[in-house]
């Protein structure tokens, strides 16, 4: 066992005595198989065929201790700056991987609603947690175990059925970096129940600079015909490592769509896993990655065509710019009997910079004769045609090159449909690329 292992295994021995005790005993049970599982794998290395393209090396030789409670929490203002939509009646705040009450707000929502801190489902032993909490995602990601291991707080949302939501519900995760370097586990659990409808935003940033990790796992549960939006937008600070598992299961005519962000961070991981577990789903990827000076990204998805009848349909943008680095791998199965299956995907890379680098894998295991697949990868730099139809018509080189970057980015967000979130996305875009004309 290496001394990376055993210092987290030291560290689980004390949180699982400090506190974490007065939780159920499935999850005291749960909690130790995960730090078992981790133990047994240790941290991946780019000997592995999932993790060739990404060196963990940073994160596993960094002495990261467990995020606590913060003494001070930060100003509304600060939280304000970092909200994704103008209303805000359903938004949880949390910092450093704790919930802070004084930060939140929920108001309004109808009957039977869950809309709270994952600690405190745990305490009062939410019926809704059991069957559902860690049991999409995948354990044999190490990551993905070490955020069970330390399993503590986050968000649950619980919405039964038959019920729709009509305002998005914000969940802000906040990291204030302090002296010393350290790692927050914050875990998310939304389950929809049959015919049931919520759209949620899940934020993740940085306040100030400093060295920290955010190692996130979000699971979905979709009930039959219910639907779920789930927008994620990381924008951690410049130093920051972010790790994310984000793991869906889709019942008989069931939709979700995903939108995930990357603006932020140092070094991030995004791995999505889809299931489609029930005839006539409908499924959405809808990712972008927005890079500059030596930020490196990487996102491995998954859709698992499990039943017959289904729709997926996948399409991620990377604007890459100075040495910064751009990995997508996108994996598609579609199991025996899932016929009638049509899945579509879709990776586009825009280099900006001759040091910058884009790597995509597109992967297609089709176990049905009676299936449409497509899959296609795009890099390159800017189209010169269309620079040249912008400034033959008296826009200068700089401003045409920025608002053919723009328009490249602002295919993803105008697929999405929360006008405020689209408005604030934009708004950010619009300032990393366009510089003067921002507005």
């Amino acid at each position: 066992m290496s001394d990376v292992t055993r210092r987290y295994l030291t560290q689980h021995e004390a949180f699982a005595k400090n506190g974490a005790a007065a939780a159920p005993a499935w999850v005291r049970e749960l909690r130790a198989a995960a730090m078992v599982s981790f133990a047994g794998s240790g941290f991946p290395t780019t000997k592995q065929e999932d993790w060739r393209f990404t060196s963990v090396q940073r994160i596993a030789e960094g002495s990261f201790a467990l995020a606590h409670e913060t003494g001070a929490l930060p100003s509304a203002k600060d939280v304000h700056a970092h909200e994704l939509c103008e209303a805000h009646r359903h938004l949880l705040v949390f910092v450093n991987g704790v919930f802070a009450p004084a930060l939140s707000s929920v108001a309004g929502l109808p009957g039977g609603v869950r809309v709270g801190s994952l600690a405190q489902a745990l305490t009062e032993q939410d019926a809704g947690l059991q069957p559902h909490l860690a049991k999409h995602a995948w354990m044999a990601n190490p990551f993905t175990a070490l955020n069970t291991a330390f399993l503590r707080d986050g968000s649950f949302i619980h919405v039964p059925a038959n019920i729709i939501i009509d305002e998005p519900i914000q969940l802000l995760y906040l990291s204030v970096p302090g002296a010393a370097p350290f790692v927050s586990h914050p875990r998310t659990l939304i389950v929809a129940d049959r015919l049931a409808r919520v759209s949620v935003v899940e934020s993740y940033a940085g306040i100030g600079e400093g060295v920290y990790w955010t190692n996130a796992v979000t699971e979905i549960v979709v009930g039959d015909g219910a639907r779920v939006d789930c927008y994620r937008v990381q924008r951690e600070s410049a130093q920051a490592y972010h790790v994310a598992a984000t793991h869906t299961h889709q019942g008989r005519d069931a939709t979700v769509h995903l939108h995930p962000v990357v603006l932020g961070g140092a070094l991030t991981r995004h791995d999505i896993g889809v299931v489609m577990d029930g005839e006539n789903g409908l499924s959405v990827l809808n990712g972008l990655y927005v890079l500059g000076q030596h930020q490196h990204v990487d996102h491995h998805t998954t859709i698992d065509h499990a039943k017959p009848h289904c729709e997926s349909h996948e399409y991620f943008n990377g604007i890459l710019d100075d040495h910064s680095r751009g990995v997508f791998n996108g994996r598609i199965i579609v199991r025996p009997g899932a016929q009638r299956t049509d899945s579509k995907q879709t990776n586009n890379n825009l280099v900006l910079s001759e040091e910058a680098r884009a790597d995509s894998q597109p992967q297609l295991e089709i176990y049905a004769d009676d299936v449409k697949c497509t899959h296609g990868a795009t890099l390159g730099p800017i189209d010169e045609k269309a620079m040249f139809y912008l400034t033959s018509r008296g826009i200068p080189k700089a401003e045409a090159r920025s608002l053919l970057t723009y328009g490249f980015g602002a295919e993803i967000i105008d697929r999405m449909e929360i006008a405020p979130l689209q408005a604030t996305l934009d708004r950010l875009i619009r300032r990393r690329l366009l510089g003067a004309l921002s507005a």
